[in-house]
């Protein structure tokens, strides 16, 4: 073994066509992950998978190869249409469909394939054209997938390889019901090669590959350990009124390069947010009701040096590839124990270490049983001393989150209460609707 990460194994021992040999060294891979090791050649026989392996292990580049092959060794019919995908790859978010669509292009290198991404939130008429131009690869998340089919912009009659990235995601996020409907409309399992590949794989996930995939190979990586080898676990016991000074402490004395810190609700990241902005701390926050366009920008800041840290809800915990991340911050504990997998994931990646902090303050330890149960292990526990909390200085405004509601059209100004006074003066013996309209 080359280190805890690479296998000594060569991408060259696997029979791969020069043009993806090619690829692979303009990329600079040269040994292959465990988890490469380990599914590549069941792939390259032709052979359907259901795969575990920890985040940031190098899945994506696997099944990308063992697809890009499949199709090579596996030519389109002659009867193939233009609007007929040859392989559809799924995803749970808009950042994982982004990221392995950027991977794919990478490794394709002179392969003749055309791949097209479709995700929500963004340019619905330019995916939608370029689906309609043709698509060997059609690299997606399942609602504006299914948006484009039932619309007949493409076909998956001739589909021939079906791939389920981040599974139990799938089922987190309510997408199952879409993968069956997709998957129902391709040829039959025995009739196209099916990749499953998740951090974790949990029984309603098999279920899943027994019923729609063909009779396939469940492989795991690193003896079942879900989390990385490499993430240092820390775990400290805050009062919630200790969070925030904690908080500032550890970023202090930690100095992290580029950090995540994880909070369960918007309200808690905004009010986060206003604290670290008010102490001096350059960062941001990533929720679910940020437009596609920011969230990439905050995603590109935080890969640039431009933004520090970056305080997400759960929508960014799969599917986040970000170099260089030193540090997450479980500020709150998460409610399912998969999460802390995926959100410790985002550090460590490619073989760096990295570490992976946690607060389990009385709203949230409840979840810590669990998470413990997962990893096989408990978390090392550190005691708070007085020189980790700082005394935070207070934000000058509350968090948007706090903030009263005002309805609109209804904005105060000195005169109110005149004007009030002298409606309901002028009411008599007049229209009452008026003195209502004006006072609503």
């Amino acid at each position: 073994m080359k280190s805890n990460y690479l296998t000594d194994v060569s991408f060259t021992q696997f029979d791969l066509s020069p043009d993806l040999q090619s690829a692979l060294q303009s990329a600079n891979l040269e040994y292959c992950t465990e988890i490469q090791l380990l599914s590549l050649p069941p792939m390259l026989e032709g052979r359907d998978i259901a795969a575990q392996s920890q985040t940031g292990t190098g899945k994506t580049a696997a099944f990308l190869l063992g697809l890009y092959q499949h199709l090579l060794n596996n030519p389109a019919a002659p009867e193939r249409k233009p609007n007929d995908v040859r392989a559809l790859i799924l995803a749970p978010t808009r950042e994982l469909a982004i990221q392995i669509h950027k991977d794919a292009e990478l490794l394709a290198g002179n392969c003749d394939f055309r791949i097209a991404l479709a995700y929500g939130g963004t340019d619905y008429d330019k995916q939608r054209k370029q689906i309609q131009e043709g698509a060997d690869i059609l690299i997606g998340t399942p609602g504006r997938i299914i948006d484009y089919f039932k619309q007949k912009v493409f076909s998956l009659k001739r589909a021939q390889v079906a791939v389920l990235d981040e599974a139990d995601r799938m089922f987190d996020l309510g997408f199952i019901s879409d993968i069956r409907y997709l998957l129902r409309r391709m040829p039959e399992p025995t009739e196209r090669l099916n990749l499953l590949f998740s951090a974790t794989l949990s029984h309603r996930v098999m279920e899943l590959a027994y019923e729609h995939m063909n009779n396939p190979i469940d492989l795991k990586s690193q003896s079942d350990q879900v989390a990385a080898e490499k993430v240092n676990q820390q775990l400290f016991h805050p009062s919630s009124e200790e969070k925030i000074p904690l908080l500032l402490g550890l970023l202090a004395s930690r100095k992290p390069e580029r950090c995540i810190v994880f909070v369960n609700t918007k309200r808690a990241g905004e009010r986060v947010l206003a604290y670290l902005q008010a102490n001096g701390v350059s960062a941001d926050v990533l929720s679910g009701d940020v437009r596609q366009k920011k969230r990439q920008r905050l995603i590109e800041n935080l890969t640039s040096g431009a933004l520090n840290t970056l305080i997400a809800t759960d929508v960014a915990a799969r599917g986040l590839h970000i170099e260089g991340v030193t540090h997450v911050f479980n500020y709150d504990l998460p409610q399912q124990a998969e999460d802390y997998v995926h959100r410790i994931g985002r550090t460590a990646r490619a073989g760096a270490s990295g570490e992976a902090i946690s607060f389990a303050c009385e709203q949230y330890v409840f979840s810590l049983p669990e998470i413990e149960e997962m990893l096989g292990h408990e978390i090392a526990s550190s005691p708070i001393t007085e020189e980790l909390l700082v005394e935070p200085k207070k934000p000058t405004s509350r968090p948007r989150s706090d903030r009263p509601n005002r309805p609109r059209g209804n904005k105060p100004s000195g005169n109110t209460n005149r004007r009030r006074r002298s409606s309901g003066g002028g009411n008599r013996g007049g229209n009452s609707n008026s003195s209502s309209k004006a006072t609503t």
